[in-house]
């Protein structure tokens, strides 16, 4: 059987489930015999930054044997349908949609977060959360019984994080906005969860200041005193991207070395 996934990304991402876990006897396996087909979109907002990065970008899809890039700006409620129409036309269903979209002014992530403006709040919120519940949306309708839906999240949701501020918020809703659409898929056997990831040195990253600190942090404090990488997420998103996350929807799962179970 055919697993064909759809991935929305900002510009880069940890390509999950594929990439992650390129060194799996399962992934391998599945890539041989064709099983696995992806498709990606590209959040076009920030249109210079991507043509400095679409070589890259376009190389790694490549490598996951995308069958096809589809720009997409979600703050656009037309470019979305027309991602999703896009899709339908290529492969008529799919099993599996990732939501690896977060964006926020750099000025919103540092300093204090009351000084966070009206317009940058508004822009966080809207690319970083409410893109989820605009994909669903418009994918739902060839989501596949038994399918799953992951969206990246992180534990500035439930902490405060030093100067990630406003995505703290973005991220909080996200996963509001996980249990609710649970609630709405599930009628159709679709399932949705969160990908809590530990802080991972990405191009995303970077525009958070102190991010050194944090990673430091992390070696320092979690139960398994190291940072978790790219393969770590990567595994996880199989399991929910597989049949045994059948029963298990709704949630949170973290990937962070324990972190977030440490108190004082």
């Amino acid at each position: 059987m055919f697993k064909k996934i759809f991935i929305g990304v900002l510009i880069m991402i940890i390509l999950l489930i594929s990439a992650s876990c390129q060194d799996s006897d399962v992934i391998d396996e599945t890539q041989e015999n064709q099983k696995i087909k992806i498709g990606f979109s590209m959040d076009t907002l920030k249109e210079e930054r991507w043509q400095k990065d679409r070589d890259i970008f376009v190389a790694e899809a490549e490598k996951l044997g995308a069958e096809f890039l589809v720009p997409c700006d979600v703050t656009n409620d037309e470019d979305v349908v027309q991602c999703a129409e896009t899709v339908k036309e290529n492969w008529g269903e799919i099993d599996i949609l990732v939501h690896s979209v977060a964006f926020a002014n750099r000025d919103d992530l540092k300093g204090r977060f009351i000084d966070t403006s009206r317009e940058g709040f508004l822009l966080a919120l809207n690319i970083s959360s409410y893109s989820l519940v605009s994909m669903c949306k418009a994918f739902e309708p060839m989501m596949k019984p038994g399918g799953s839906v992951m969206a990246m999240t992180y534990y500035g949701s439930e902490k405060v994080i030093t100067n990630y501020n406003v995505m703290g918020v973005a991220k909080a809703s996200l996963e509001a906005c996980v249990r609710y659409l649970a609630a709405d898929l599930g009628e159709k056997g679709v399932r949705i969860n969160g990908l809590s990831a530990g802080p991972i040195k990405t191009l995303a990253s970077s525009g958070i200041s102190g991010f050194k600190t944090i990673l430091h942090t992390i070696e320092e404090r979690a139960p398994l005193h190291r940072n978790v990488t790219q393969e770590d997420v990567g595994k996880a998103a199989l399991y929910l991207a597989s049949d045994l996350s059948t029963g298990t929807t709704g949630e949170i799962i973290h990937v962070d070395s324990g972190y977030n179970i440490m108190g004082i």
